[in-house]
């Protein structure tokens, strides 16, 4: 990276002029200054008890005779500007065709991280919203591994509850009503949804008129059973369309079969933390936070699902995770503050739960939105968004938006095939490429990769290795930012430069094939950054369009 490189050269200056070390940065700089900019005077001057501009005159005057950098100039209270070597902007073309280019980490290795996301009542498919969950969980997770994080992907299986059982009741009155029970209707507050319809119709091609009119509590379990079963087959097969992957799918049911939840009612009660108040058991979150005390086991002694999510994240800390990262809806907001107070009542320490919360998805059609609701039944399954505009385009939609945004997917700009759609825009600039080395064969041009790259002096493809050389930059802001579109936005910005590139300067000319040569290699840098990065999307890279 090159920021790096100037780093080391700045940090080398300072070292003969002072022993205490200290901070600063280097950032891209506007480019009317330059390449790169740093704020190394404005931080060092109390150290040196100089002003700004005097200690930035003194650096610059060190800098500018070393050959990594063309000019070295000064600007404002005392900002250093850089325009780097053109010998330091082929490093980086040289080092990502011999394979040299690498954003992982060392010290990331032993930090085991695990990103949690996709987890709901499975009481019907995964819809709209869910998909959005899923692609920023999914593309979070690649980010981390890809900068050599251990990470763990999980999928959280609310089995367990008062949900569960409505759900069993629903698909029990769906069955008796395709045996022609008609006085059965689903309550208010069951569901409603058409899919369990289906799931009826298979009950009955295995049990036939079994269970018709009969209701104990071993039918209740079969019910509630077959129903998460089949339910759960759906969002695998959703999840297999999508390109999601999980390590691990994590049952809440086995939280209360292991004993985990007394136990970690045990560990509260101990410290005391707890207390009865009309026959319920509450936990003293108001002792850890600004929010009232929230109930453990209700009077009814069922277990609540804040209990049962504070057992989870118990045992996500004994199987030793370093951080987990949990994503949900924003309308789990209120959740937020009484798992901090959890985490703090068990000793768990501060950094290791990290909430991502996102806005909520409108889906629009011909300037049409659909309501989104798992019992009413009316919602649109995430299944049928993927198979109309393509796995791609939902990848990369979901991804794009930062999560702190509401999302507005508009499918007809998801199936577009113009510049106007940003994943269209990235992968055509891939297929380009790819298009170009078709061409060079036909005319008999021979490529000799990373030869004659000296040639490459135009500012459209100086443009194109800087960006180039801020993919490390990009994949490190998701990581701060824990945002998927930090990369949408970078592989967007790498499009544009190399179409802009492709446009005005000829890439295959057979009357200047050492020219050629090196342009060729360009295109083929940002082929493997495009291919690698849209690899992180767990997008395609297809070499014709």
């Amino acid at each position: 990276m090159i920021k790096n490189i100037i780093r080391e050269a700045i940090s080398d200056v300072l070292e003969k002029m002072i022993d205490t070390p200290f901070e600063f940065e280097v950032k891209n700089a506007p480019p009317q200054f330059g390449d790169f900019a740093s704020n190394v005077a404005l931080v060092g001057s109390r150290f040196f008890k100089k002003s700004p501009r005097q200690l930035a005159e003194q650096i610059a005057g060190e800098l500018c005779v070393n050959p990594i950098f063309d000019s070295v100039s000064i600007d404002g209270p005392g900002f250093l500007n850089f325009k780097v070597s053109n010998d330091v902007l082929l490093r980086v073309v040289r080092s990502i065709l011999n394979g040299d280019y690498k954003v992982s980490r060392d010290e990331n290795r032993s930090v085991k991280v695990q990103f949690e996301y996709g987890s709901a009542n499975p009481t019907g498919p995964f819809t709209v919203g869910h998909g959005r969950q899923l692609v920023i969980g999914d593309v979070l997770s690649r980010v981390f591994k890809e900068l050599g994080f251990s990470v763990i992907r999980e999928m959280y299986i609310n089995d367990a509850g008062r949900q569960i059982k409505l759900l069993g009741r629903s698909l029990w009155i769906r069955y008796n009503q395709q045996l022609g029970v008609e006085e059965l209707q689903i309550p208010q507050d069951g569901y409603h949804g058409e899919y369990l319809v289906e799931i009826a119709g298979r009950l009955i091609d295995l049990h036939g008129e079994r269970y018709k009119n009969k209701w104990d509590d071993k039918i209740e379990r079969l019910f509630c059973n077959f129903a998460v079963e089949n339910i759960m087959a759906g969002m695998r097969s959703d999840l297999e369309q999508l390109n999601c992957q999980f390590d691990v799918y994590f049952s809440e049911k086995s939280l209360i079969s292991d004993g985990t939840v007394d136990g970690v009612l045990k560990e509260l009660f101990n410290k005391g933390l707890t207390y009865e108040k009309d026959g319920a058991i509450w936990l003293r979150v108001s002792s850890f936070v600004d929010d009232a005390d929230k109930v453990l086991i209700r009077s009814d002694g069922s277990y609540t699902y804040f209990l049962t999510d504070i057992a989870y994240h118990y045992n996500k800390y004994k199987r030793g995770f370093h951080r987990v990262y949990d994503i949900w809806g924003s309308d789990h907001h209120g959740h937020v503050s009484r798992m901090v107070a959890a985490m703090k009542a068990l000793g768990i320490p501060d950094d290791f739960l990290n909430i991502i919360l996102h806005q909520f998805v409108t889906l629009k059609r011909e300037g049409e939105t659909v309501k989104m609701s798992t019992r009413a039944g009316s919602f649109v399954p995430l299944k049928n968004l993927v198979q109309e505009v393509g796995p791609d385009a939902a990848r990369y939609f979901f991804a794009m938006i930062d999560p702190n945004t509401h999302m507005v997917f508009d499918i007809d700009l998801a199936k577009k095939q113009s510049a106007d759609n940003p994943v269209y825009y990235v992968q055509y600039a891939h297929a380009r490429i790819c298009s170009l080395f078709r061409q060079a064969k036909e005319k008999g041009l021979t490529f000799e990769i990373g030869k004659n790259l000296d040639l490459l002096q135009n500012p459209l493809e100086k443009r194109v290795m800087k960006r180039l050389d801020s993919f490390d930059d990009a994949l490190n802001d998701v990581v701060r930012t824990l945002s998927p579109n930090k990369l949408c936005l970078y592989l967007e910005g790498l499009a544009y430069d190399f179409h802009s590139f492709y446009t005005k300067c000829l890439v295959i000319n057979p009357s200047e094939p050492e020219l050629s040569n090196a342009r060729l290699s360009l295109a083929r840098a940002t082929e493997i950054v495009l291919s690698k990065g849209l690899s992180i999307l767990g997008i395609s890279a297809p070499e014709r369009m």
